[in-house]
């Protein structure tokens, strides 16, 4: 058993370790994960394949030729999380975003469900400052935490058999960036033009776990023109001044 605020090491397979700090989806539960994946890297530990932040925890892929668990272990629990944690501070990225009905699907449904005008939603969402919690699902699929309550609306009864790719998703209290087509149970009111998987571009993803994303609205003629500059690698969202 692990005290109270410390965490937890879990097992998972014969190669890999999970780092867990908590229950629930929590801001200060997330800077934890964050800045232990930070440390991890920094640390360069022989034998650490690669590292996985989620919500709560973090798993650690490892060689057990390289590095027996119980030494791995002792070796986290001596990292300066505190201090990693303090050398890098989350940056603030502002992402192009079209909520135009030939492109946001589901705007008007989701409104109405709520009882909110499409202006409002796209108020809502767009007003919002996102934590990036994890990528997963699917290559570069971002989590968002930070949803206004007033767009907590549940999944789809029937999964949309075919999604365009970059959309902006809802559900269950959650928001979701994508970054491929396929079938999705979740609610789409909006696309953005960024791309944030690319295997052409360094780094691969577009963000960083810990950054923060905010939304800002473009019309379907310029998001038009910006989906062209971004397929063919120019970057489109900016980071904001003083993050």
């Amino acid at each position: 058993m692990s005290a109270p605020g410390e965490p937890r090491f879990l097992y998972a397979g014969e190669s890999a370790l999970v780092v867990e700090y908590g229950q629930r989806i929590d801001p200060a539960i997330h800077d934890k994960v964050v800045a232990l994946d930070r440390a991890v890297t920094a640390a360069a530990i022989p034998g650490v394949i690669e590292t996985v932040p989620t919500y709560r925890s973090l798993m650690i892929d490892y060689d057990p030729e390289q590095v027996a668990p119980d030494a791995l272990i002792e070796r986290l629990r001596a990292l300066p999380v505190e201090a990693a944690k303090a050398a890098s501070p989350a940056q603030r990225w502002i992402v192009p975003a079209c909520y135009d009905p030939s492109l946001a699907l589901d705007l008007t449904y989701v409104a109405d469900t709520l009882k909110l005008t499409p202006e409002k939603v796209v108020e809502l969402h767009s007003s919002a400052v996102y934590r990036l919690y994890m990528y997963g699902f699917a290559p570069g699929f971002a989590y968002l935490g930070g949803l206004p309550a007033a767009l907590n609306i549940s999944r789809r009864t029937e999964p949309r058999p075919t999604s365009p790719p970059n959309c902006l998703l809802t559900a269950g209290g959650q928001a979701l960036i994508t970054t491929v087509v396929m079938p999705t149970g979740w609610y789409i009111i909006g696309r953005t033009p960024e791309r944030f998987f690319a295997l052409e571009r360094n780094p691969v993803f577009l963000a960083n776990v810990g950054d923060e994303i905010t939304f800002e609205p473009i019309d379907a003629s310029i998001f038009a023109g910006l989906d062209r500059r971004a397929a063919a690698g120019e970057p489109i969202a900016r980071l904001a001044a003083g993050k």
